[in-house]
């Protein structure tokens, strides 16, 4: 996992966890305000994605023999954020792009089934069936090729 990986990774199971932990999490003393941004404490973002995430408890102990500062470790994992103004962005977004959408009936757009194909398995074309005979399907035989 590359860099730019680990930190979609990291901020989408972190606005993931506040999303589904918000309502004490917001009364929970750990709020600060960094770089003009509102949110947990780095420590608590810090120890809450060393469980969420794997391979962040693997890589900690590197960054933190280069930065022991929480706040510049949360700031190098793209972590400075208010999650509560970044979730409403979110949500007014996939309302707007909601919008643009046709209307339908449901709401929703319709997708025609699709026709379904057979498909012969190399196993089933080389089955002879129980009495072993030979010509009982409508398919052509196979051919079959001998050692050289």
């Amino acid at each position: 996992m590359n860099t730019e990986q680990l930190r979609q990774s990291l901020k989408a199971r972190w606005l993931n966890y506040y999303e589904e932990n918000r309502e004490w999490l917001t009364r929970l003393g750990v709020w600060v305000d960094c770089e003009g941004e509102r949110r947990p404490s780095s420590g608590f973002i810090l120890a809450t994605l060393s469980v969420l995430e794997p391979n962040l408890t693997h890589l900690l102990p590197l960054i933190v023999d280069l930065s022991n500062n929480p706040d510049r470790i949360v700031m190098a994992l793209g972590l400075n954020f208010n999650p509560d103004k970044l979730l409403e962005a979110q949500a007014k977004k996939v309302e707007a792009d909601r919008r643009m959408l046709p209307a339908g009936e449901s709401g929703s757009a319709s997708i025609p089934p699709q026709e379904r194909v057979k498909v012969y398995s190399e196993m089933d074309e080389a089955c002879q069936g129980a009495q072993g005979g030979e010509g009982t399907s409508d398919r052509p035989p196979r051919r079959r090729y001998r050692d050289r």
